[in-house]
């Protein structure tokens, strides 16, 4: 097969352009593309068990790849347990010779792209399949687990279970910092959840789509303060997949390649008070790593897909990102302007993100599959209302996992 040259040069790890001959390895290092995305059946999905919406989200995945599932030598999985990628090669007969189960919460899947991405440009795959599925909602349901997440009293946390640090409280411990130290509004904060809303309203797959105020996100019930019911994500059931592939399958697939252009991933903390700065994320290190090997900067950045599972968390990644000075991202998250939405000026989590369209444990994966579908401009003539106008060309994805603990950072451009 003839490799299909992509429209931005191949960047270097620091981001300059690399020769398509230059060695490393031993060999020339392939570009790598998302070829397929797709999404399992969400939002509430009380028949199914978290294997068969795996499942289900992998063969819509290959299918929207158009390749035969043979071409998958890799899977990456997590969310299931130890065993989680065996166990889902096997239900989804597949026999991969790599694979990866890092699990780093809500950035896990960005760090698994990052991985993927670097296996397949050395030649150790050629098609790796990303897949996650969970019944968070109808677990909950059913009564089958508790809401809370049992993360134990070992180690680090040891010392901070006796006072209660939940994981909403360790959000918002972090969101007041910020509060005290730069002025930050509740109004702000609540700006976030309005944009996410007003996005989720053209997305039929949004499981709330009615349009919010300002004033109703602070009215909800108190949750962990400062967060209300609304500044939190919801809990749904649901799952999808990604498939990675080298270049030289690209010529066989059905949609324009989506290239990875530059990935970056760090590890902050564990216990708070291990964390130096609550005003500060490990976005911004991913985030500088992933501009430098791509070669690009906030600037030329189109749209953004960023983990919300609480509205501080994307005001605090905007900053880390670059896209506003630190201490501005409550001016630049306000509703007023708008910047957030689908026509703003920086469209971020056109889906609705996990505020309003779907949130069924590790949401980083659902993230990668937003920004490829506008990248590909789909829904331009099938449901122009959800596209990102102007005809976006890079996108910058972003994952955060635990308390602010992990970031993993993609820029991804057609």
């Amino acid at each position: 097969m003839t490799a299909a040259a992509p429209s931005a040069p191949r960047p270097g790890r620091l981001g300059h352009p690399v020769p398509d001959d230059a060695p490393l390895g031993g060999g020339r290092r392939r570009r790598v593309a998302v070829v397929g995305v797709a999404l399992s059946d969400c939002g509430r999905v009380d028949e199914l068990t978290p294997y068969q919406l795996h499942a289900q989200a992998a063969r819509r995945a290959l299918a929207d790849s158009g390749l035969s599932k043979d071409v998958i030598d890799g899977v990456a999985s997590a969310g299931l347990g130890i065993l989680a990628p065996v166990e889902v090669s096997e239900y989804l007969g597949l026999r991969p010779t790599w694979t990866d189960s890092t699990s780093v919460g809500g950035s896990t899947w960005e760090v698994m792209a990052a991985h993927a991405a670097d296996a397949i440009a050395a030649g150790h795959a050629n098609a790796v399949l990303l897949v996650y599925g969970s019944t968070a909602r109808a677990d909950l349901k059913a009564r089958r687990r508790t809401a809370g997440i049992a993360l134990g009293a070992r180690g680090p946390l040891q010392f901070e279970a006796p006072y209660g640090h939940t994981l909403i409280a360790k959000y918002a411990m972090a969101a007041r910092r910020h509060m005290h130290e730069y002025g930050t509004t509740l109004e702000q904060l609540a700006g976030v959840a309005v944009q996410a809303r007003a996005n989720a309203a053209a997305n039929p797959d949004a499981m709330y789509r009615d349009p919010i105020t300002v004033d109703e996100v602070l009215a909800g019930p108190m949750m962990a303060d400062p967060f209300t019911k609304l500044h939190c994500c919801i809990r749904s059931d649901g799952g999808c997949a990604v498939l990675l592939a080298a270049e030289d399958y690209v010529p066989d697939t059905v949609h324009d390649p989506v290239w990875v252009l530059g990935t970056g991933e760090y590890l902050s903390h564990s216990a708070m008070s291990e964390w130096e700065d609550f005003t500060v994320s490990p976005t911004a290190h991913s985030g500088r790593l992933a501009y430098e090997r791509a070669g690009v900067t906030p600037d030329d950045i189109d749209l953004t897909e960023l983990y919300d599972a609480f509205t501080y968390m994307p005001l605090v990644a905007l900053e880390d990102l670059g896209f506003c000075a630190k201490g501005e991202g409550g001016a630049f998250v306000d509703a007023k302007p708008g910047r957030l939405l689908r026509d703003g000026e920086l469209p971020t989590n056109t889906d609705g993100g996990g505020l309003s369209a779907c949130h069924p444990g590790m949401r980083g994966l659902f993230l990668i599959v937003e920004a490829v579908r506008q990248l590909r401009h789909e829904y331009a003539t099938t449901a122009p209302d959800r596209q990102v106008p102007n005809h976006p060309r890079l996108a910058l994805v972003s994952g955060t996992g635990g308390w602010f603990c992990s970031s993993g950072t993609l820029i991804l451009g057609r």
